[in-house]
């Protein structure tokens, strides 16, 4: 094991997609036919958008003969950002990939910048909040670590905006993105680097780091942090995910504040994948109340109605308090966590508005490491794209080709040499007492919470790469 190479899950939030108060079932289903197919970005359109694939061109490699007891425990007690992991264990997507599933559903931003009311925005991007790690359901694949200077790019038309990410630092390792809509809308953008601990049967994920959306034409900024995310039975059994915690939406033009509590499953497994939360508006008064599941769909209804409901219901109800992951040593007790059995919908309180529901995935997506239809698409590679995309650009890594196209020896040679090369580069630059310099974004201060952040310093889409680092 090189202890320079990093591993992190997959799990940042990194995470689904109708909006808002005054939205009925009715409306729901007629932007359902506007705008759900956009999401998947797998069926043809009628405006003349290209047809984007719909499966992978091989599928998932096995697990079945892998033990990933054999690396972890050596490493309890250790910090899990230097642990080589077999490339079995990965997705075919690099972590700024990743990242990109946070746009899935974009429409649900176009629905904030529509609405006129600020409560009614708000809705909409605590709907886009949820909806942006929904992805991560049954994803217990980790994506590949990011090179230092690995960049990613994403337009999509279709959906109305364009993405750019860079893997700005390597230790820690930190991914920037910046993402804004072609008509003008809006602006979104963070920074992520998760922290990783390894808790005996689990690997729990805090997913540091500020996102920013910016509504442009109502002069609004809403930032919040994606909730804690565990990947449980990493020893034995099925693997399984939570996510847990607070995540709390700030718009600093209005003073409204969301706060949604993402619940841990529970003894039971009662409150697994649920969320629950509420809107406040500057006053502190309760506008509305947020519930359902990020796995599935989230509702709206008025406060004093969802009490009514809570206090009936309440009943006989046991304590949801967060319970933290069982700090045992793996070894000691070699009993699986088994998953709680998903209850399948959400009970809706009467008089509630639809905010966003989950698409369906694809059929075939268990054989394609669990992905949605847009993930499927983000790694290809199309006739021409080649010399259109930066150098850096994760669809050119060879490492991540070679596992999407089913050849794992091909795949784990390639991605021994590119680390090996990044490892010589550093080794070249501490040489020569060079510090490595950004291409796209530049550390600053978040003109929003005053926090650490990379910003976008812009110019990537004018398309000139000549000074852009050899990574591959």
């Amino acid at each position: 094991m090189n202890n320079e190479d990093e591993f992190f899950d997959a799990i940042t939030g990194l995470d689904s997609d109708e909006s808002c108060e005054g939205t009925s079932e009715a409306s729901f289903k007629d932007a359902v036919a506007e705008g759900a197919q956009r999401n998947n970005g797998s069926v043809p359109q009628e405006n003349g958008i290209k047809t984007r694939r719909t499966t992978l061109p091989a599928p998932m490699f096995s697990r079945n003969n892998f033990s990933v007891w054999s690396i972890l425990k050596k490493c309890i007690g250790l910090e899990l950002s230097k642990i080589t992991m077999p490339i079995v264990f990965n997705e075919p997507l690099s972590f700024l990939q990743r990242i990109t599933e946070y746009m899935e559903h974009t429409y649900l931003i176009q629905k904030a910048c529509a609405h006129s009311d600020p409560i009614d925005r708000m809705q909409a991007v605590a709907a886009f909040a949820v909806s942006a790690v929904a992805s991560q359901w049954d994803r217990t694949g980790k994506p590949f670590n990011p090179l230092l200077g690995e960049t990613y790019e994403l337009t999509r038309e279709d959906q109305g905006f364009r993405l750019i990410s860079e893997q700005v630092s390597h230790h820690p390792p930190v991914s920037a993105f910046h993402a804004e809509s072609l008509d003008g809308d809006f602006q979104f953008h963070g920074s992520i680097y998760p922290k990783l601990k390894f808790w005996g049967k689990s690997v729990e994920a805090e997913p540091k780091g500020t996102i920013t959306l910016e509504l442009l034409k109502h002069k609004e900024a809403y930032t919040w942090s994606n909730p804690f995310c565990c990947v449980h039975n990493v020893i034995l059994g099925k693997l399984w995910i939570e996510q847990y915690g607070t995540v709390e939406i700030v718009n600093h033009s209005t003073g409204d504040k969301c706060v949604l509590n993402f619940k841990p499953c529970g003894m039971f497994g009662k409150d697994l994948h649920r969320v629950e939360g509420y809107i406040q508006d500057k006053s502190k008064k309760k506008r509305c109340v947020i519930y359902g599941k990020w796995t599935e769909c989230m509702w709206s209804v008025d406060p004093q109605t969802f009490d009514s409901h809570k206090k009936s219901d309440r009943k006989g109800g046991a304590d949801t308090k967060k319970q933290k992951p069982e700090e045992t040593v793996a070894g000691e007790n070699d009993e699986a966590d088994d998953m709680p059995e998903v209850q399948e919908s959400v009970a809706v309180i009467p008089g509630s508005t639809l905010l966003w529901r989950i698409p369906s995935r694809p059929a075939h997506s268990a054989e394609m490491y669990n992905f949605t239809n847009f993930a499927i698409t983000l790694n290809e590679l199309e006739p021409g794209m080649e010399g259109v995309l930066a150098p850096t650009d994760c669809r050119l890594r060879p490492d991540i080709r070679a596992m999407e196209n089913g050849n794992m020896d091909e795949a784990s040679k390639e991605k021994e040499r590119l680390e090996e090369k990044q490892r010589a580069a550093r080794k070249e630059r501490a040489r020569n007492q060079e510090e490595w310099s950004t291409r796209w974004f530049q550390s600053g201060t978040n003109p929003h919470t005053g926090s650490q952040d990379w910003l976008y310093t812009g110019g990537y889409f004018d398309r000139k790469y000549t000074d852009c680092p050899d990574i591959y």
